[in-house]
């Protein structure tokens, strides 16, 4: 397995998880499916593996450090590095704006779309280092950007604003690692957090993913892409 690229992708269940899954693993690599649970991340094995991927389920919940923890130690029992890490899971459940939003609400989204990837990329670095090139993605959105947010979703927005400027800081003590860390904005995209009415497929959300992960330029890192293009923050 040493020779193989590995990559483990967080929420790879459904969704643009998924596909970022199903894409890499059509690039050769030994594609980690991160789930909460086990009966859904077995499926998508399953799924990805029927499509000729070689593919196997890790049980990690992003918003449980012990979780976390649990999945680097059976990772790295198993595999001798890891080439890609997507921290993509995340949450959504603003039904109200800033005014009205919840503390618990705000500490729940928080937990899990913004200290989850830091803590995952902290637990998984030992295995990144392992490597020259090794990639690490951040899956944010344009609700999360700064220079045009609106008053809609406000904790998942601020959510995504703060893992932005977690990658940012993990882009600048990685730098010298050769590792690259970038966040991308996938767009609106079909799937059960982005609505039936979404105008983005699941493949067009993936895209950009798999491109850092396999033919970006390793000199492109601590940036906010959409469509392999750098966005304003």
């Amino acid at each position: 397995m040493a020779k193989n690229r590995v990559a483990l992708i967080t929420g790879a269940n459904k969704g643009i998880g998924y596909e970022i899954a199903r894409q890499l693993g059509e690039k050769g690599y030994h594609i980690l499916v991160g789930a909460r649970k086990s009966e859904a991340g077995k499926q998508a094995v399953a799924s990805l593996q029927k499509g000729g991927a070689a593919a196997e389920f890790v049980e990690i919940d992003v918003s449980n450090r012990a979780s976390i923890q649990k999945a680097a130690k059976a990772v790295a029992a198993q595999f001798e590095h890891l080439d890609a890490l997507v921290n993509n899971a995340a949450i959504m459940e603003d039904k109200a704006n800033i005014t009205e939003v919840s503390d618990e609400l705000l500490l729940r989204t928080l937990q899990t779309n913004t200290l989850g990837p830091l803590f995952v990329t902290q637990a998984f670095l030992p295995l990144l280092t392992k490597v020259s090139g090794a990639t690490i993605v951040n899956m944010s959105s344009g609700l999360g950007q700064l220079s045009d947010m609106a008053d809609t979703y406000p904790a998942y927005s601020i959510s995504k604003t703060s893992l932005n400027a977690v990658t940012r800081q993990f882009a600048a003590a990685l730098r010298d690692k050769g590792i690259t860390v970038n966040s991308v904005c996938p767009g609106w995209v079909k799937t059960d957090m982005g609505g039936a009415n979404a105008p983005r497929t699941v493949q067009q959300g993936a895209d950009t993913v798999t491109w850092l992960a396999t033919e970006a330029p390793r000199d492109l890192t601590g940036q906010f892409l959409r469509d392999r293009k750098v966005i304003p923050w």
